[in-house]
């Protein structure tokens, strides 16, 4: 395994990626790994590097660059859970993203991809967790030729009544959408659950939407207490068929 840092122009100043990928066979199709709430952790780098090792360039970009990139700014999952102040300055910083800041801050990774040998040429995947459920569906409507396959797990914001919710795009979405859930989740009510699929219907996307059992969410995040080896196992399967079938089969 190759890995490595590395810093990318943005719009608002630099911002820090953790690549990775296979020592051999290369180059490899290119794949970017959304974070969720907590930002940048040995625990995300471990999924980037089991991506990387079933052949492909990853990339995990730290999306709280614009508030600290000092030890890849993220948050204590131990802490966040019993500090009352932390989680709120999680949540602070969770919410001062938007849509078009990721979309934005994508536009330097695509670039980049495309200009270092390591990665294969064609299109990209992306999946995203929890917060970046929305912009994993908002960088596929914005970059379709760029984007072949995407995933989301327990994806909150993917529709809401603002101006900029997701779903109001999807029509330019190109790639197949994965978009997965578990069966209780407080951050995604029943009603979008229930409504999602006609919606990406409706927008002409080749979507598919499972609700995974017996889980909350979080549950693919081997760190987290709502873990699910079972529901984590099949969240990996899934990526990897996507991928493989959209990334591979060309």
């Amino acid at each position: 395994m190759r890995e490595h840092d590395i810093l990318l122009k943005t719009a608002d100043g630099e911002m820090d990626c953790f690549v990775c990928h296979p020592e051999e066979g290369g180059p490899h199709p290119a794949a970017i790994i959304y974070m969720d709430a907590p930002g940048i952790r040995e625990e995300l780098r471990d999924m980037a590097r089991r991506m990387a090792t079933v052949g492909y360039y990853v990339m995990l970009p730290n999306m709280y660059y614009r508030t600290g990139r000092e030890g890849h700014y993220g948050f204590d999952l131990a802490r966040i859970r019993t500090d009352d102040d932390e989680r709120k300055k999680m949540f602070a910083v969770m919410n001062s993203l938007s849509n078009a800041l990721v979309v934005s801050d994508t536009q330097p990774m695509l670039e980049y991809i495309r200009q270092t040998d390591a990665a294969a040429p064609g299109p990209v995947g992306i999946t995203g967790y929890c917060m970046s459920g929305q912009y994993v569906v908002a960088v596929a409507a914005a970059f379709p030729e760029d984007v072949a396959a995407a995933a989301s797990f327990y994806g909150v914001g993917i529709i809401t009544d603002r101006d900029d919710s997701p779903h109001l795009s999807a029509d330019r979405i190109r790639g197949e959408l994965y978009l997965a859930f578990a069966e209780e989740d407080q951050f995604v009510p029943d009603a979008i659950l229930e409504e999602l699929p006609g919606v990406m219907r409706k927008a002409g996307v080749d979507c598919r939407v499972e609700i995974y059992p017996g889980t909350e969410h979080g549950f693919a995040f081997p760190e987290r207490a709502v873990y699910v080896k079972q529901a984590g196992e099949r969240h990996w399967e899934r990526i990897f068929a996507l991928f493989d079938r959209k990334l591979r089969a060309r």
